[in-house]
Formats: C-alpha cells, sequence, structure tokens
C-alpha cells in the first residue's frame, strides 16, 4: 500500500458502521430517529436521512445550516426544542440538493429567514432534469431564500460572526462553507464528505477542479483542532481533508498519464487507477468509483 492510501485508510477506518441509512425511492420517514450531537455548550448536529444540520442557539435566537427533507421538520423542530425555546431565526443553504434543502418551506413558515448562493436560488426555480429526461419541479416560493450572494457574507448572532464563504462551481455551482470562527467549526456541506468517493454533480454545475478549489478553501481556513461538519459522514479534522485532497491529485495525474499514452476512457477504467484506495473508501461502490475515474477523464481531456 502507497503513504497516500495508508494515511487514507487510517483516516477513514470505521466510518462505514457509523454512516446514517441514505435515501431511497421511498422512504418511510416516520421510522427516522433523529441524533443530536454536542460539539459546544451552544453548537449542535443533527442526523436524520440526508445531509446532516448544524444548530447554533444562543440568547439571539437559533441559526441552522441546511433543511433536510420536509417530511422530517416536526422531528428536527422536536430536537432543536430539546436544546433551546429560541426562535429559529436563519437558515443557511449549503447547496441545492432536497437531502438539504427539502425543509426549507416549512422552516420558513416558522419564521426562518433563509439565505444562500444566487446560483442555489435560480436552480429551485429551474431544477435540472431527471436522468430519465423527466422535467424537474421548480420549489415553492416558501422555500426559496430570501437573501443571496456571491460574495462572502456575516451573520452576527449568539456572540459568533458566522461567515458564509461562497465557492465556486465545486459539488454544485450553489455551494457555501460556513464558518464559525469562536467555536472553530467549519460546515461544509458535500463539497467534503466523509464517505465514498468525491461527487461533483455536473448537472448542477459541480466540477472535480472546483472541489480540489473547495477543499483547499477548508484546509487553510481549518487549523488542526478545527471540526470539520461533513454534509455526509462522520465530523473530521483538517487531516482528512487534506487526505481527500491528496486522493484527487493523485488520481488526477495517473488519469493525465493514462491518457498521454492514448488511453480511452474504458480503457482507463479497466486500468483500475483507484486500486490501492477503494478498500479505505467508505461506500466506494464499483459504480461510485468509476464515476469518480469519468469525470477525472473528462476534465483532464477538456483542459489538455
Amino acid at each position: 500500500m502507497t503513504r497516500l492510501a495508508h494515511s487514507f485508510a487510517a483516516l477513514t477506518l470505521g466510518l462505514c458502521a457509523a454512516l446514517p441509512a441514505l435515501a431511497q425511492s421511498d422512504p418511510d420517514y416516520s421510522k427516522i430517529e433523529i441524533k443530536t450531537t454536542q460539539l459546544a455548550p451552544d453548537f449542535w448536529t443533527l442526523e436524520g436521512l440526508g445531509g446532516r444540520i448544524s444548530v447554533l442557539a444562543g440568547p439571539d435566537g437559533i441559526l441552522l445550516v441546511d433543511s433536510q427533507f420536509a417530511p422530517l421538520t416536526d422531528k428536527l423542530v422536536a430536537a432543536i426544542r430539546r436544546v433551546s425555546d429560541k426562535p429559529i431565526r436563519f437558515l443557511v443553504d449549503t447547496h441545492v440538493h432536497p437531502d438539504h434543502v427539502g425543509g426549507n418551506a416549512n422552516f420558513a413558515k416558522l419564521g426562518a429567514t433563509i439565505f444562500a448562493r444566487d446560483q442555489l436560488r435560480w436552480r429551485l426555480e429551474h431544477p435540472a432534469a431527471a436522468a430519465d429526461g423527466t422535467p424537474g419541479k421548480p420549489a415553492a416560493e416558501e422555500a426559496l431564500p430570501v437573501v443571496t450572494y456571491n460574495a462572502s457574507l456575516s451573520i452576527h448572532i449568539d456572540g459568533e460572526d458566522v461567515r458564509l464563504l461562497p465557492v465556486e462551481a465545486a459539488h454544485t455551482d450553489g455551494d457555501t462553507v460556513i464558518s464559525f470562527p469562536r467555536h472553530d467549526i467549519l460546515a461544509v456541506g458535500d463539497i467534503y464528505r466523509s464517505v465514498g468517493y468525491p461527487y461533483a454533480d455536473l448537472a448542477n454545475g459541480g466540477s472535480l477542479a472546483g472541489i480540489l478549489e473547495g477543499l483547499s478553501e477548508i484546509v487553510d481556513r481549518a487549523g488542526p483542532t478545527t471540526k470539520i461538519i461533513p454534509g455526509h459522514g462522520p465530523i473530521v479534522t483538517r487531516d482528512a481533508v487534506l487526505a481527500q485532497r491528496d486522493l484527487i491529485v493523485a488520481l488526477r495525474g495517473r488519469v493525465q498519464k493514462l491518457v498521454e499514452e492514448g488511453k480511452t476512457l474504458d480503457e482507463i477504467i479497466a486500468a483500475h487507477p483507484t486500486a490501492d484506495f477503494d478498500a479505505h473508501v467508505p461506500q466506494g461502490t464499483p459504480a461510485t468509483r468509476d464515476r469518480f475515474v469519468t469525470w477525472v477523464y473528462k476534465e483532464v481531456v477538456a483542459n489538455r
């Protein structure tokens, strides 16, 4: 095993057992339980089905990062009420996927002001078609962000200067990293996920080059003890993000070499350039592995 693969293995060992269930085509939301994890006296995360939610709750009110699926709102609110009776004032969306924004309208009706990137609002209004070509259904007006931005923005609440940091064309084209500097916490959405291979949603404007830039942004802002909250999977520190960035760089180099040798995409997939990583990537299924290699190939070819 190479040094890089060994490092990645050490950082991801045991994560599979900690994974929440993934959304299925027709989940039974009544069976979903909300797990609450306290990271600081006034800061928690919530896990149910879909993306992890961050909760800052203090005397000024509550700020949420992401809203999961709409049918889970009552359970999420009940979990929030177990830690704070203050009003839910602000909701920040990390990106457009329904397991992160599905509850927007419900929280807006509870009084939350929704913040997100300009691109995220546009994609809620003009959703991408499904894989089978079925047109997407625009989001309800109540689900749309009220405050949008493309430059960094601050929300001052509960003694914290919450920083909303746009990342261009990474997981999607509407990603935001949310920094809580007093807490030494970063909520990063799906730019970094501590499970599976990196995922760039090309249909919603994502790119692997952007993911690399996003991972570098996270690494630059994180200290050695910063808690990094991914959209999926266990909370990690800076070293885990570095390992994923190194994995992408290493694979890009391997694919670049194979392209220069004249290999086709099918030949590159058959060469299995991720072989020394596969066993150490939670949920690194053959399908997601080959999808990842395909994206790397496309970007390498496009940049020749």
